[in-house]
């Protein structure tokens, strides 16, 4: 017999603005107690060191995270120009430094070798796995690894602002997979004078915006309170970028258990990718063909 999940079977979305200094995981164990969800997840880890919008899914909202995480994100960050370090950040030690300093225009034009589809090396310091083992634990132990390009695509990388000759702002729309960390090296590595992450804030990603995210301290203070459910983003919030398909009846009960259904017809091509919805509630996503939904996650919700 299964064991049952502890906790209340809570669905949807918080948006939370993260602080700096606590992991994204920490954020999403504080936000499941505050709500006493039975589960919960996050899409789109931030450095402990970042601020800004982490969306956190409980419950069926949680199968609709990969479409949030392959939405486009905005970072807004401060190069620190000068320096490089080896977390490609504030938080590691510097082991290189250039007394040049690249102007605004030199600037302006060596962001434009990191727009569009690029091929990006993840930092030292990050997730990605060597082996089986964490890169971030391999580069603790001090060694040095060589980790595969990987494509990003950067919809958009700007000037924001120029305080001095040290530091230049930054503001980046991209795709998912993409470290801001690695662009700041990269630029620096560009313009010949190297260059880290100062400080960083992601201020939307996807549906979700970071100014209307609670902070941890209204978390805490509303936690286990009715008050703190009516701050919930219905899981439909998660799939704002896949076409709606009303379900009919039949078709609904159909895809609740799994089955193709009937929807009714729309613009939507055959083969496209859509959700079908019964009564402002969504049912299943899946793949739409001939006038049904051929589901491929289905949502059970009491």
């Amino acid at each position: 017999m299964a064991r049952k999940r502890k906790g209340r079977p809570v669905s949807g979305w918080l948006v939370v603005d993260k602080p700096a200094g606590v992991t994204s995981t920490a954020v999403v164990n504080k936000v499941r107690w505050a709500l006493g969800a039975q589960k919960a997840g996050h899409a789109g880890t931030l450095d402990p060191s970042a601020t800004g919008v982490l969306a956190v899914a409980l419950g069926e909202a949680t199968k609709t995270v990969p479409y949030i995480t392959d939405a486009l994100k905005c970072y807004r960050f401060m190069v620190r120009l000068g320096q490089a370090t080896t977390t490609d950040d504030a938080d590691g030690a510097v082991i290189a430094e250039s007394a040049a300093r690249p102007s605004d225009d030199e600037i302006a034009d060596a962001l434009g070798a990191f727009r569009g589809e690029i091929m990006q090396v993840p930092p030292q310091f990050s997730a990605v796995k060597v082996e089986g083992e964490r890169a971030y634990d391999i580069a603790r132990a001090g060694e040095e690894m060589e980790l595969a390009a990987r494509p990003l695509w950067v919809e958009r990388l700007e000037i924001v602002s120029r305080p001095d000759p040290d530091h230049v702002e930054l503001e980046m729309v991209c795709g998912k997979g993409g470290y801001v960390r690695a662009i700041a090296r990269d630029l620096g590595a560009g313009l010949g004078c190297h260059g880290h992450v100062a400080w960083l804030r992601r201020t939307w990603s996807g549906p979700f915006d970071a100014e209307g995210g609670l902070s941890m301290e209204q978390i805490e203070a509303l936690a286990q309170t009715p008050e703190l459910d009516t701050r919930l983003r219905p899981l439909e919030t998660g799939l704002a970028d896949l076409p709606e398909l009303p379900a009919t009846p039949e078709g609904a009960a159909r895809l609740r258990n799994g089955n193709p259904g009937m929807v009714l017809t729309s613009d939507v091509d055959y083969g496209e990718e859509a959700w079908a919805s019964f009564e402002g509630r969504a049912v299943a996503v899946g793949i739409y063909k001939a006038g049904e939904l051929h589901p491929s996650r289905v949502f059970n919700r009491a």
